[in-house]
């Protein structure tokens, strides 16, 4: 029988990613942190499991429509955690301030966001992108 190859996390955590974000986006796990959920999303970006991002983000801020840069050839390359402020398995709120490498095009970009996180019935999920004065 086959060994079946492990591969890196697309977040960048060093796991291999049925141990990291792949729980949650393929094993229907849930996420216990906001830093934890929100890995998973840029994962899900990463792999382009819009299910997954759908079923994560709060039911009323969740665009109806949603881009995953289908038609831009955007290869997600990166991602930094800047901070954390909460998001913790006690907390009911948590923000995750990261950076994100994309190749977009051939080009290199960078998406900075402080995303808010709220947890409702055990379960984390996003809220949006604070607005940056």
């Amino acid at each position: 029988m086959a060994k079946k190859q492990k591969s890196s996390c697309p977040c960048g955590s060093g796991k291999d990613y049925q141990h990291c974000c792949g729980q949650f986006i393929e094993s229907g796990e849930w996420p216990v942190t906001a830093e934890q959920l929100m890995r998973s999303r840029y994962s899900a970006y990463a792999l382009k499991q819009k299910d997954y991002l759908v079923s994560t983000w709060y039911p009323g801020t969740c665009p109806q429509q949603l881009d995953l840069y289908e038609d831009a050839h955007v290869k997600w390359v990166g991602l930094k955690v800047v901070n954390t402020e909460a998001g913790s398995e006690q907390d009911q709120t948590g923000i995750v301030e990261f950076t994100a490498t994309m190749k977009a095009n051939g080009r290199a970009e960078k998406m900075t966001e402080r995303s808010e996180f709220i947890k409702e019935e055990g379960r984390w999920y996003y809220v949006k992108a604070q607005e940056t004065p």
